[in-house]
Parts: C-alpha cells; structure tokens; sequence
C-alpha cells in the first residue's frame, strides 16, 4: 500500500517509525510546509519524492492513502481535498479545532465511502486498552477518570523544541484525548459538562491553564486539569478509579494504584500506541470496513468539546 504523509513535525516522524514496522506498507511521497525540513525527513526516512504541494502528492502514481499530521488549523481543508481526490485519509488529533468543520469531513466521508479515521492514540495505548478489555468484559466499571495534561509551552514551539507556525490549542487539542476517552471507556456521552480557564497569553493568545469536568448519565465523573504553564515531568498522565481497583496509565505503561507495573506486552501486536492506530487504518481500508476511531466515531467527542466551548464563553 502506497501511502503520502503529510507534514513533516515531529508526529510525521512518529507515524514513519510505527510505518516501518508494518509489512506491506510504504511511504512514497511527503507534503510537508517547509522545503528544507520535509527534504530532510524525506532523506532521513528514504522517501523518494517530496513536495510542499499536496495535491502533487496525491496525484504520484499508486498513492492510496494519507496520513495527515500538519497543523491543526488545516486539518479540515486537507482532510476533504483528499477525500475529494479518491484517497482514504487518517487525521491526527484533533481532525479540526472546531464542531462544524468536523460535520463537514464526515459528510464528505459517507458521499465518498473512503475511509476516514482520527488519530485518537488512546484507544490504541496497550495501557488504555487493557483497561477498556476488562470494562467490556464486566470486570471494571470506571467511577472517576482523572486526568493531568502538563507541558510547558510558554513560547510558541513544538514537541522538539523548534519554533512553530501554528498556536496549539488546550481544549480542541489535547482534551479532545481525554473528552473521547472518557466517552470510549464508559460507553456514554457525557450528560454534564463543565469549563474554567484561566488568563490568555499575551502573545499566544491561548489560554495556558484549564480545568474540565465531566459525568455520564451513570454517574462516571471524568476531571481533566490541562496547563501550558508546568514545569516538571511534560505529558499526560490518567488515573482509572473503578470498583475493583486503581490504575495508572501513562502512554503506553500501566501501573496499579500503588504503581506495581502490569503486563501489557500480550494485549496488540506492539505497545507503539501510534503504530497500532496506523494498524487499524491500513487493516480497515484493506477489508473495507469502518475503523476504530473512524471519524463518525468521535464526532461525539468533537460535540462535547463544543459543548466546553460554549461554557468557557
């Protein structure tokens, strides 16, 4: 399978090491934003054309599928023009940073039939995984998710350090992880929503600390603190409350509540949550079927993130 990778950051180059892993697959083509840093991952990663153009990408012979990992801002637009030009299309999270724009992809989806699937690495962490097996198989029922997203980010760069040409986002962004997730374990939509945040940045524009709070008809509650401010340990880290234990997940890891790590090597293939999805992805297209995290699948997510949206005004 022929496959275009579009942007060339640092997820680009994550998704290229999962791709590696997977037989059958090969990356012939790159549209980044920049031409000096997508020539160089192109040669870093032995990928035999390059372009800043997308739909030059698209059009090179025997290109089937894209993976999307550009700015969040052109998520949608890149998203549909592929659609548009008969490729199937995975979309790293988020698939937009807003409601409609997201509406407007799954309507292009289900007029094309193509294949069309979020990047919501959390359904594929082995970690996250095991957990949502146990809660499927009646032995968990989750009681309270709680959830700390720390970076540091108070210039506007990326996950390597270098600068950005985009505003990252907390809400659209990195809760959206956790707002799906939540929703993804407990197999409801959050009835409850609730937002605060704090001061925006004078520069960035965004605002850099934010608190949310969630709780399903059930009564599950999810509370998620997000911060741009922390100085410390960076990433995401989820704790799993249920009636019959504690757990700890962080990425790919799982730990009980009294941090004993457990055996996650036995639940996929890898423990390369990001080489999983792209696993998913390739598999769906190749049995023409609906993927997990398919982009109709997390619409709930992207409303209940409008939702949050709408308490922060």
């Amino acid at each position: 399978m022929k496959i275009c990778m579009v942007g060339q950051g640092a997820f680009a180059k994550k998704h290229l090491d999962g791709l590696k892993r997977i037989p059958g697959v090969e990356v012939v083509t790159i549209a980044g934003g920049s031409a000096d840093s997508t020539a160089a991952v192109a040669q870093k990663y032995g990928i035999p054309h390059w372009t800043t153009n997308l739909a030059e990408a698209l059009g090179r012979p025997g290109v089937e599928a894209a993976i999307i990992t550009s700015p969040t801002q052109i998520h949608a637009e890149q998203a549909i023009q592929i659609l548009r030009a008969g490729k199937h299309v995975h979309i790293e999270i988020p698939i937009a940073d807003n409601l409609a724009d997201a509406e407007r992809i799954q309507a292009v989806q289900k007029e094309t039939g193509l294949v069309a699937m979020a990047g919501h690495t959390r359904r594929f962490n082995p970690s996250h995984q095991w957990v949502h097996n146990r809660i499927r198989a009646g032995e968990l029922r989750l009681q309270h998710l709680v959830v700390q997203t720390f970076f540091f980010r108070r210039t506007n760069t990326n996950a390597e350090g270098k600068p950005r040409s985009w505003t990252d986002h907390l809400l659209w962004h990195h809760a959206c992880h956790t707002v799906d997730l939540f929703q993804y374990q407990t197999g409801d939509i959050a009835a409850e929503v609730s937002a605060l945040q704090g001061p925006k940045h004078p520069e960035l524009g965004i605002a850099m600390d934010m608190s949310i709070g969630m709780k399903t008809p059930s009564g599950a509650l999810c509370t998620l603190s997000l911060s741009f401010n922390n100085e410390g340990p960076l990433g995401t880290f989820f704790r799993y409350i249920c009636d019959n234990g504690t757990y700890l997940a962080r990425y790919d890891d799982l730990l009980d509540g009294n941090e004993k790590p457990i055996d996650v090597s036995r639940v996929a293939v890898s423990k390369d949550g990001i080489e999983l999805q792209d696993r998913e992805f390739i598999s769906a297209i190749q049995e023409g079927r609906e993927p997990n995290a398919s982009v109709a699948q997390v619409l709930p997510a992207m409303r209940t993130l409008d939702r949050l949206e709408k308490a922060l005004r």
